[in-house]
């Protein structure tokens, strides 16, 4: 008798556990919708007449954006998540063949990309140049853009140049004009070339309560009355050594 009471508990408390995981799961994925559409803490406002007057005289520049680890953060079905937080679920799920095999991408965007994407827009043509191979890269563009047309231009792995082990950007395959372009990547490597055409940015996992992408708003909101970029980022190398 006693064995078979044991035994129930035992039932119990595995049944417990499931369900509680259940419900865990359920008021994370809750909180994580609730932080992807809280209001965001940056205002755009319409530029006064003497502002209109400055930016009319200047090129529009061109900002490149990085996919993975600056926009995005992706694991396929075999890999283990990045340890912080395996059980996030993801934004959204991309069916790619490679190598005629079918694999699973598990997508999570980095909090704010998509209010961050729309703000930068209608500051600067946006190109898309990562390391990725162009068939997940293509993908994972064409979800971010979510059809407004912001993300056309793109450049993927075979425009990289393979270099000690990484790939760089070469940022004159998008402009020939380096005053105006300028990418934010969270891996040095890639812009090794063109330090002072470049924004650093800490490379993102998991971390719901990023705010980098945010934080950025402001410069970004400034530098596009500039001149040349390259005045204003060539200030910033020392920041680049801190995501060494």
């Amino acid at each position: 008798m006693l064995k078979v009471i044991q035994m129930g508990i035992q039932a119990f408390m595995v049944l417990a556990s499931k369900v509680w995981a259940c419900i865990c799961f359920l008021i994370k994925r809750q909180i994580k919708t609730v932080r992807q559409y809280q209001p965001v803490k940056y205002g755009v406002f319409p530029l006064l007449p003497l502002s209109r007057h400055r930016i009319s005289m200047v090129k529009r520049k061109v900002l490149v954006l990085d996919l993975d680890e600056t926009l995005i953060h992706s694991h396929h079905e075999g890999v283990l998540r990045h340890p912080s937080k395996p059980e996030m679920p993801p934004d959204f799920i991309l069916k790619v063949t490679i190598e005629r095999h079918p694999v699973r991408f598990y997508v999570h965007k980095r909090p704010h990309v998509d209010f961050f994407l729309d703000v930068v827009s209608k500051w600067y043509e946006l190109v898309v140049f990562t390391a990725s191979m162009q068939i997940y890269g293509a993908a994972v563009a064409d979800k971010l853009d979510n059809r407004r047309g912001i993300l056309r231009r793109r450049f993927y792995r075979q425009h990289c140049t393979p270099e000690m082990g990484s790939y760089t950007k070469d940022l004159t395959s998008v402009s020939s004009d380096l005053s105006k372009v300028f990418i934010l990547d969270n891996s040095p490597a890639a812009y090794r070339a063109f330090p002072d055409n470049a924004i650093p940015i800490k490379s993102w996992f998991s971390d719901t309560s990023d705010t980098a992408l945010l934080n950025l708003l402001p410069m970004l909101d400034a530098l596009r009355f500039t001149d040349d970029v390259r005045s204003v980022l060539s200030r910033n190398l020392h920041n680049h050594n801190l995501w060494q």
